[in-house]
């Protein structure tokens, strides 16, 4: 395991029935709350991509904007939210889909990037993939090019990549 994969390993905390009964959540905000170790994760992230592969950093609903933000910062780069439904305020693209636990939608404003603009895309885990597929087209349907995709957790056990394909996944941590 590498020293990152460490990392993110020793900072989750298991969360059973949540949101609903059935479901065991990763909680990765303790990771947040550690500043030594966040930095050591997006100066990693940055580390893999190289600063100069992105334009801007666009991160889901929630913990996404944490990762985004920083790594944004670290670069020198704008970030962008993409959100849950019915949160931003002027005109969106919009796309429904399945979550492992019910259904959402996620919009990203129609301005949100330049024309061809290059894209980081984070977040923090990698499940079933309906919101990073989601999310993936909604940032091509905005204009923007996908110059990455990275996660700090994958659960291998559900089909994301299977999903994403032929789209390349970057994960910290795959258990």
């Amino acid at each position: 395991m590498s020293d990152l994969a460490e990392i993110v390993a020793s900072h989750i905390v298991d969360v059973p029935d949540f949101p609903k009964q059935g479901i065991l959540f990763k909680d990765l905000t303790p990771l947040f709350s550690d500043g030594p170790a966040f930095r050591e994760v997006v100066d990693g992230i940055v580390a893999h991509y190289g600063a100069s592969s992105f334009d801007v950093v666009a991160g889901i609903e929630a913990r996404g904007f944490v990762i985004a933000a920083a790594i944004a910062y670290a670069t020198g780069v704008g970030v962008v939210p993409v959100r849950k439904a019915g949160k931003l305020p002027r005109a969106t693209h919009r796309a429904s889909y399945e979550l492992e636990y019910g259904e959402a939608a996620l919009e990203v404003h129609t301005d949100a990037f330049a024309p061809g603009e290059r894209v980081l895309v984070v977040d923090d885990v990698l499940a079933t993939g309906g919101t990073a597929a989601t999310t993936l087209d909604l940032v091509e349907r905005a204009g923007g090019t996908v110059a990455g995709f990275t996660v700090l957790l994958e659960l291998s056990f559900l089909p994301a990549r299977e999903r994403l394909a032929p789209r390349e996944v970057h994960a910290l941590l795959t258990v």
